[in-house]
């Protein structure tokens, strides 16, 4: 399983846990659940945790940690944090349900959990391993199209990872997402990658921000995107029905010589998984204007 890693600065974070106590938690209310589902709760509440702790960071502006893929934290790191007010206060609460869960899965001898996604999650997605998911995208408007695809490689317990093919050349490095669907930085794939933008259950009025990086490798910086959920609700697309979040995008992007330039645009993702359906980005910097949309799905091979 890909981990999520925490840098701490040279300020010796990790001693300063106590600032923020786990809230205690009774067990009790886990004692009858079986191991899957405590595993469940378990990525649930270390997701929420660096969540939470990517918004302290990004307002404080201390670049404390870097967060990649995964549901693995470090909570020290995010306790030593020194947040505030309703935050503060749900790390500790969270910290709390962490230790109880723990608590009660080495009490019923619960195993370490699967990488592989359950099959009873796995059913409930939209896509399924082998699966191949074809994009037309064009760098901008009236650009000519190319054929992006995505094929599903494998269902993780915290992430879905592809095999892309770009413009008809496989590429050899896999592409992953999340299951709220922020893409691998640091994957070779040469496409246009967001970070912690996207959270889990998408609600219509929520308000999202992230990071945004160029497909251009040598592109300088990357930009700071703000994002709202204008739309909600079941879609068909490419003829598939998916439960589709759409997402106003907005922000600034880097432009050289210490300048920079606004970046607007729209995105439509799948809320069970996180999958792509639409993107289209519009920047006087064209490292930052593009267009992707999903346009069909193409069975596994038998």
């Amino acid at each position: 399983m890909q981990a999520a890693v925490l840098l701490c600065a040279a300020t010796g974070c990790a001693t300063r846990s106590s600032d923020v106590p786990p809230q205690n938690t009774d067990p009790a209310e886990f004692t009858s659940w079986k191991c899957e589902r405590i595993d469940e709760e378990t990525d649930r509440v270390q997701l929420r945790a660096a969540d939470v702790a990517y918004a302290v960071d990004a307002r404080v502006g201390n670049n404390m940690i870097a967060l990649g893929l995964g549901v693995m934290v470090f909570w020290p790191a995010l306790l030593a944090m020194r947040p505030d007010g309703l935050e503060a206060q749900e790390l500790s609460a969270l910290k709390g349900r962490f230790e109880a869960l723990r608590s009660v899965a080495q009490q019923r001898g619960c195993p370490p959990p699967p990488e592989a996604m359950n099959t009873h999650r796995a059913a409930k997605l939209p896509l399924a391993t082998g699966e191949r998911f074809v994009y037309e995208e064009r760098a901008h408007r009236r650009a000519a199209p190319h054929e992006l695809g995505l094929r599903v490689l494998a269902l993780k317990r915290d992430r879905i990872e592809f095999a892309a093919d770009v413009g008809g050349k496989v590429v050899t490095d896999a592409w992953s997402q999340d299951l709220a669907g922020n893409t691998q930085v640091d994957s070779s794939v040469p496409l246009v990658k967001w970070r912690r933008l996207l959270q889990r259950d998408l609600q219509l009025g929520q308000v999202l921000s992230g990071d945004l990086y160029s497909a251009d490798p040598q592109a300088l910086g990357h930009a700071r995107l703000r994002g709202q959920v204008v739309a909600q609700g079941v879609q068909t697309v490419a003829g598939r029905s998916f439960d589709v979040a759409v997402i106003e995008l907005f922000g600034d992007v880097p432009m050289g010589d210490n300048d920079s330039t606004r970046v607007s645009g729209v995105m439509a993702v799948d809320r069970s998984s996180g999958l792509l359906l639409r993107l289209e980005l519009s920047s006087s910097n064209p490292a930052y204007s593009m267009r992707r949309r999903l346009v069909r799905v193409e069975p596994a091979a038998s």
